[in-house]
C-alpha cells in the first residue's frame, strides 16, 4: 500500500489531479450502483462519468461601467407628476459620484443631493425625500422620481445651461 501512495505523490500535480478525478469519479460510479437496487419500483438514474479536465481560474468581472460623461456643472429642468415645477441642479463629479444641491420650485426646496452616474445611467436624490432614476444623454438627460413621503412618481427632464 505504501508503494502506491509513494508511486501517486511522486508524479506530477496534472497526472495527480487526472488519477484523482478517475479515483473519484469510480468511487462516484461504485456508489451510484450500489443505490441501484430498489425496493421501490422507482429507477434509480444511472450516472456517465467522463474524464474532467482541471476547472478554470474564475476571473473577476467589473463591478460597473465607469462614468462617461461629466456632469459637473449647472443643469435647469422640470418635473411634472404629484408635483409640477423647475428645478435647478448644480453638480460636481468625480469618477461616477456626484454631489451637489438641487433647488426645487414646487414646493420651494433647497436641498444637498448625492448620487452616481454608470454609463448612461443616472441616480440621484436628498436622503429621505426624494428619489431621481434616469438616463443622460449629451447635455440632456431625464427619468423618472419618487417622493419618499408618499410613494408618488413623476417625471423629469433637464438640460446643461
Amino acid at each position: 500500500m505504501y508503494g502506491f501512495y509513494r508511486r501517486f505523490f511522486d508524479k506530477g500535480s496534472d497526472e495527480m489531479f487526472r488519477t484523482m478525478a478517475i479515483l473519484g469519479a469510480a468511487g462516484g460510479a461504485a456508489l451510484l450502483a450500489a443505490c441501484g437496487s430498489s425496493t421501490s419500483g422507482t429507477p434509480t438514474p444511472t450516472a456517465v462519468v467522463h474524464n474532467v479536465a482541471p476547472a478554470s481560474t474564475p476571473q473577476q468581472t467589473p463591478s460597473s461601467a465607469p462614468a462617461t460623461v461629466d456632469l459637473s456643472g449647472t443643469w435647469k429642468g422640470q418635473y411634472s407628476g404629484p408635483f409640477n415645477g423647475t428645478f435647478t441642479l448644480n453638480w460636481t463629479q468625480s469618477s461616477g459620484a456626484l454631489d451637489g444641491t438641487i433647488v426645487l420650485s414646487s414646493p420651494p426646496d433647497n436641498l444637498r443631493i448625492n448620487g452616481t452616474v454608470t454609463g448612461s445611467s443616472i441616480s440621484f436624490g436628498a436622503v429621505g425625500v426624494v428619489t431621481y432614476t434616469g438616463t443622460v444623454s449629451g447635455s440632456s438627460m431625464s427619468g423618472s422620481y419618487t417622493d419618499v413621503a408618499n410613494g408618488q412618481n413623476g417625471s423629469w427632464s433637464a438640460n446643461k445651461s
